[in-house]
């Protein structure tokens, strides 16, 4: 970005009719939706930590950081000059200064050492809002908060790590957990036979005693190598079990974790994601042998969340580019966002983020909760939104993209980077027929989860005819139980609308509750942004997305 504004008088023409720069705003203070969200969902002491963050990631230095660290991705750095192995991620100046300034602005943390209602909201907000910076950074920052319920429920084993984690501030070097002032944790679950059937892992833990066993194996995906720590799951005497693997072994030596390549990825590339085998590390065992998967889940459900905000926040940013592109450009003697066609275009987008911002934040709140129905209502949504969220955003940001024509395809533009991440959390922590299917598990095991979201729904009764026929229909299909594996999908998305309406029309305003349920739960719903059967209020849609 330049520290001067570019020359526009150039030899053969002028540059004219182009946006200003992007940079330099409050990415939070202009997010009306998300602003109205958190201060619903949290409260006030949210809204002021939010708007600090906000005004810091939508600066041009951070900005540029962003560019910067995936411009330059990590390098693998497995031996020394000297032939002795290393096994290290290195990373650009850019990343670590944005680790630095997450863990500063307590993303990692926020949901455990504020007391307050909405902690969880706290967490999927600053992560989505920091997402629309730099999304890599915050696979670390999403899996070290995640980490934090399976270190609390196991502080024998756990606790020092407890202790540097929580309140802790970035600390890359290498070195014991007691020696730095932060850690950041990371998870290798799957293996290249079983890939998300973690019960047909083949590492193999053998017990040394006192809790400690020694581990031999590979993990076909270990995001974020470079953390302090793992947790991972290998087959010990008693069956799969969780085990938390230090890069510094206890005795004080590095472990011995092999860091055997670095996936080249489509996105997210400022993160560092590899394929490690365990040439007999040590690691600690947590909980009971045979009881892994009862005990890593927590932290896969935690993880989750981290998914829904950062496509909040891949989708904010895809759609904040567009209407400053738009709202910045003419054509055919009227700038674009006053062209009937491309306004049409921008309110369904911005519909489609309104509902993804009220599924988000409710989800997050029901964290916080520790009544059975709302901790089972908090398995469910988060579930339901993972699945449906994720699935909608490439496609989203696809539309944010040809709202730039050819220049968004450039990649001097945010556009492709977007692009390329959109898909990633559809993917990682269980693509979409996991999400399904464990959607069905959950209410066929758990009917407080279902009667939750029943709640939500009969919550918004008898606003909208559309609606309300909508979850009729759905609800008489879930009683009778009997849907099929073949059908999760189907039940998955009709469940996330269902309470995506129903949240907007309790909680936004009428316009966009309406033109969201018509357009997405009526018989002639599109396929495509912008098509409309019938026209809404785009006018009041569209306002609420441009700065005032």
């Amino acid at each position: 970005m330049p520290a001067y504004a570019p020359t526009d008088v150039l030899e053969t023409h002028e540059v004219t009719n182009q946006p200003p720069p992007f940079a330099g705003q409050n990415l939070y203070l202009i997010d009306q939706p998300l602003r109205e969200a958190v201060r619903r969902e949290a409260g006030p002491w949210l809204d002021e930590r939010m708007a600090a963050l906000g005004a810091v990631v939508g600066s041009e230095h951070v900005l540029e950081l962003g560019e910067l660290a995936n411009r330059h991705p990590p390098e693998l750095v497995a031996f020394d000059r000297y032939g002795r192995r290393l096994d290290e991620a290195r990373f650009h100046p850019a990343y670590h200064e944005l680790m630095a300034l997450a863990m500063d602005h307590g993303v990692h943390d926020v949901a455990w050492t504020v007391d307050e209602p909405g902690a969880h909201v706290g967490h999927l907000g600053l992560l989505a809002l920091f997402t629309q910076a730099e999304a890599g950074t915050m696979c670390p920052i999403n899996m070290t908060y995640a980490a934090v319920p399976v270190l609390a429920a196991h502080r024998d084993a756990a606790g020092p790590w407890l202790e540097r984690l929580i309140g802790g501030r970035y600390d890359a070097p290498l070195r014991p957990i007691t020696q730095k002032r932060g850690i950041t944790l990371g998870m290798a679950m799957t293996e290249k036979q079983g890939g998300s059937d973690v019960r047909a892992n083949a590492t193999r833990a053998e017990p040394l005693g006192e809790g400690l066993y020694r581990l031999t194996g590979h993990k076909w995906f270990c995001s974020a190598p470079m953390s302090d720590g793992f947790l991972t799951l290998a087959q010990a005497p008693g069956g799969l079990s969780c085990f938390l693997v230090p890069r510094i072994a206890e005795g004080g030596e590095r472990n011995a974790i092999r860091l055997m390549r670095l996936k080249d990825k489509l996105g997210n590339r400022s993160n560092a994601s590899s394929e490690i085998e365990y040439h007999g590390a040590t690691a600690r065992l947590l909980g009971e042998e045979g009881r892994g998967v009862k005990v890593i889940i927590d932290m896969v459900h935690h993880t989750r969340l981290g998914t829904m905000a950062a496509t909040l926040g891949v989708m904010r940013m895809a759609l904040a580019q567009a209407a400053h592109h738009v709202s910045g450009r003419r054509a055919f003697q009227k700038t674009l966002i006053d062209q009937p066609a491309m306004r049409a275009v921008i309110a369904d987008l911005a519909l489609e983020y309104e509902a993804a911002v009220v599924l988000a934040t409710r989800t997050a709140r029901a964290f916080g909760d520790l009544d059975p129905q709302g901790r089972a209502f908090a398995r469910l949504a988060v579930a339901l939104g993972k699945y449906w969220l994720t699935k909608r955003c490439p496609g989203f940001v696809f539309e944010c993209m040809e709202c730039h024509g050819g220049v968004g395809y450039v990649e001097e533009t945010p556009m492709p980077r977007l692009f390329r991440e959109s898909p990633l959390n559809a993917i990682w922590e269980g693509s979409g027929n996991v999400i399904a299917l464990d959607i069905l598990r959950t209410l066929a095991r758990e009917p407080e989860a279902l009667a939750a979201w029943r709640a939500e729904v009969e919550a918004a009764r008898g606003v909208s005819r559309t609606l309300d026929a909508a979850a009729d229909q759905l609800t008489s299909i879930l009683d009778r139980g009997a849907v099929g594996e073949g059908e999760a999908r189907w039940v998955a998305e009709r469940m996330a609308l269902v309470l995506q309406g129903a949240l907007l029309v309790r909680h936004a305003p009428a316009a966009v509750a309406e033109a969201f349920v018509g357009s997405r739960l009526s018989e002639d719903r599109s396929a495509f942004y912008g098509a409309f059967a019938r026209a809404p209020d785009i006018a009041a849609i569209v306002a609420r997305q441009l700065p005032a």
